[in-house]
Formats: structure tokens, sequence, C-alpha cells
């Protein structure tokens, strides 16, 4: 559906080079701090500005070969963008219809009701949660394929972030659209996706599969003496702390079936982005 090989873009001090996939029937998560390069990642799929080497593929196609008729299928939600304050949901309309082929104005207006959005009011006026639910309805009611969402869940209140979230499960729950979401809130993208990608100073620390990060990655404590003793063939990051060493694993059952002296902590994604940013490598 989507996918990226070594690409480059310079800026200054900061410098991208990033390959990632999205696959048919799947949700990707893109994560990392703020200024990774989360979104130059989505500027430069959608050439809003040009990459300095690499290849960005969408349905198979280079994207700078990408027709107008494979552009209608692509859906969007960037963090800093949008339509303007003097509009209303009215007015986004016509708008719609004359940008893409199949845009469905029934659904458009049945989800606006659906999550509140007052039709006559202008946009500046709205709440961050109104405008928020409002580019991810516009961005789903013209029939996309493959969605890319830039932080749609930033600055949201936990309901309104629930909302969201669900209309996204909605949107996949035919089996061949897919999703690239990035976002700096980890309990959205453990809840919504097939896989995550991690960026950190603009490369990829790593990929996995969700469901594969939450059983098998662990955080493992123990003391100096421990941690002289154990093998570490599974050892990602260790940082030392107080009591000892804090060590990021991806092989939990293996810690635990071979040294049941020392403590063993369920990762989640907060700690491993920690643990991947500020641990050290072997």
């Amino acid at each position: 559906m989507l996918k990226l090989e070594q690409v480059k873009k310079n800026y200054g001090t900061f410098s991208l080079d990033c390959s990632l996939e999205v696959k048919p029937g799947c949700i990707t998560g893109l994560i990392g701090k703020n200024g990774a390069g989360k979104s130059t990642i989505f500027k430069g799929i959608l050439g809003l500005i040009s990459i300095e080497g690499g290849k960005i593929r969408i349905f198979g196609t280079e994207s700078p070969h990408i027709s107008a008729k494979e552009k209608q299928d692509i859906g969007v939600v960037l963090s800093d963008s949008g339509f303007s304050g003097y509009f209303t949901v009215h007015d986004i309309i016509p708008v719609m219809e004359q940008m893409y082929q199949h845009f469905d104005k029934r659904f458009f207006l049945e989800q606006a009701q659906r999550f509140g959005l007052p039709m006559d009011k202008k946009l500046k006026d709205f709440s961050t949660g109104m405008k928020a639910k409002l580019k991810v309805i516009t961005a789903i009611s013209h029939r996309a394929k493959l969605l890319l969402l830039d932080e749609p869940t930033s600055g949201l209140d936990v309901v309104a972030r629930d909302e969201l979230l669900d209309l996204l499960r909605e949107f996949m729950e035919d089996g061949e659209r897919s999703i690239l979401i990035s976002s700096h809130i980890s309990g959205d993208l453990e809840s919504l996706c097939d896989d995550l990608y991690m960026i950190h100073d603009g490369k990829i620390l790593f990929h996995e599969d969700t469901d594969v990060l939450l059983s098998d990655y662990a955080l493992l404590k123990m003391s100096r003496q421990q941690y002289e003793g154990i093998e570490k063939p599974y050892i990602l990051r260790k940082r030392q702390e107080s009591f000892g060493y804090c060590c990021l694993t991806n092989q939990k059952q293996f810690y635990a079936e071979n040294y049941p002296q020392i403590t063993i902590e369920k990762g989640n994604i907060d700690e491993v982005i920690m643990m991947m940013i500020r641990g050290e490598r072997l």
C-alpha cells in the first residue's frame, strides 16, 4: 500500500533517513518525540517537500508518478493544516464534492451529526476536539483506501480520543484499507496499531508488531552482581540505576525461565521509547 525505501531529507543539522512499509489491511504506527521526523515523513509522502534520496511508492507506483485517480484514494490529516477558519461545516461540502469523485455527502453529514459538530458555526470557533474530529471525518468521507494521519489525536481529552479511535476502527472494517498514523500518545497506538515504527533524530530505531512488543518486550531490573552474571544476547539496551541496572529485552520468556531471581516488568510503548533513546547499547 505504501513503502518508503531509504528516503532522505536534510534540514540544517537534521537528517532524515527512513525506510518503512504500510501493508494492505494494516494500521501502522509511527512513534517518536517531537522533532524526530514524523511530520517530515508525511510531507515527503504527499510531495509537500522534495526528498533528496530514496523512493516512495504508493499503491505500487513511485510517488512522482501517482495519477490523479490514485490520489483520490488517499485521505490526509496533517497537524498543521485544515480548512479556513471562516468556513462552516456546510461550506466544506461543495469543496469536497469538487475535489473527490467519491465524496459521500450523506456519510459526511451523518458523522458530523454523530460527533455533535455545529453545521453553521465558523471553524475558528470550534474547540480543539471539534476540529480534530472534523479533519478525520473529512479524510474518510471519500472512500479513501489509504489514510495518512499525523498526530490526529493531539490535544484531545480522553473521551474525544476514544471517539476518534472508534471511527478509525470502523473505517478499517472492510479489511482492504490501510492507515499510517503518528502519535506521541502511546495508549492510542497500543490499542489501535498492528505494527509500530519508532523514529528518533530522523532514523528508524526499531520496527515491531504491536502484539509482540506488548507480549515479549520487558524491563529487567537487577543488581550489579546479577547483571554481571546473566547472558546478554537478548539485551537491547541497558541503563545504570541506583539499584543496579535496568535492561530492555525482547525475549522476556528467556529471562523469566533462566533467571527467576531478577525482577521482570512488562514493557509498554513509553518505556520502550525511553530505553531505546536513553539506554546504552551493549
